[in-house]
């Protein structure tokens, strides 16, 4: 992480917000040792019952975790981060879509990132440079919780 990375934290995160955001990122530092198979089987638990999240809501979740994590905000915290947002979000009663995937162009490598409304939430990449490999999306009634979009 660069000195510009710490200095660019998003500003006027609420109390309330930053308080349940160091809680979801402690969760999520846990949750990222989990082999990826169980990962998925508790964020589909977890998820159960939440509304879809907005995309206002979801980047406000992202916005208070990188307000109180600056490993959150560094460019290996994306696991970390997604995690935290997701379970931000799901302590609000809402559940935006995490995913994990790779890059498909150079550097190639592995990402992870939430979406909203059918967009990446606080992401510079351009359409089609990520490519989603695993996803937890919200449950919809009448799916079978536990199936996975790809």
């Amino acid at each position: 992480m660069t000195v510009s990375d710490a200095l660019n934290r998003p500003p006027g995160v609420p109390t309330r917000h930053r308080m349940a955001a160091r809680v979801a990122v402690g969760l999520a530092f846990g949750l990222a040792l989990l082999p990826s198979g169980r990962l998925h089987a508790v964020l589909t638990r977890i998820s159960r019952g939440a509304a879809p999240a907005g995309y206002e809501q979801a980047k406000a979740a992202r916005d208070a975790v990188l307000a109180v994590s600056l490993a959150c905000l560094g460019s290996r915290g994306c696991l970390p981060r997604s995690l935290a947002t997701a379970l931000l979000c799901r302590m609000w009663g809402v559940w935006p879509t995490w995913c994990v995937g790779a890059r498909t162009r150079p550097p190639f490598g592995a990402h992870a990132w939430v979406e909203a409304e059918g967009r990446m939430v606080g992401e510079d990449a351009s359409e089609g440079y990520l490519n989603t490999l695993i996803s937890v999306p919200p449950t919809e009634p009448g799916r079978r919780a536990g199936t996975s979009q790809t």
